[in-house]
């Protein structure tokens, strides 16, 4: 129930990123990724023992990460954003 809860927060969090927002929004996005990603890899890893899928989510929470920024341009992070979005969509579908 939580992790659905975490996968829609950032689901909803990321496709807002295709707005025009503030710089600030972005930041806070990528800190919400990286601590959602990262309880999700631990729920992977410790109770769901998926390890595959706890390795997904530790990419994405390095991914996401906001201490070193990786540099893709916005038009590819705004394909990154939606693809990461539908894949959490589609995670919360299957686990129903």
């Amino acid at each position: 129930m939580m992790e659905n809860t975490i996968k829609i927060i950032l689901a909803i969090l990321l496709l807002l990123c295709l707005a025009p927002m503030p710089y600030g929004y972005f930041q806070l996005v990528r800190l919400a990724s990286l601590v959602g990603f990262a309880y999700l890899a631990y729920t992977s890893f410790c109770e769901k023992n998926n390890p595959a899928l706890g390795i997904l989510y530790i990419f994405l929470a390095i991914l996401f990460q906001p201490f070193e920024k990786i540099a893709l341009g916005r038009t590819l992070w705004n394909i990154v954003d939606v693809l990461v979005a539908v894949f959490l969509v589609i995670q919360i579908k299957n686990e129903k």
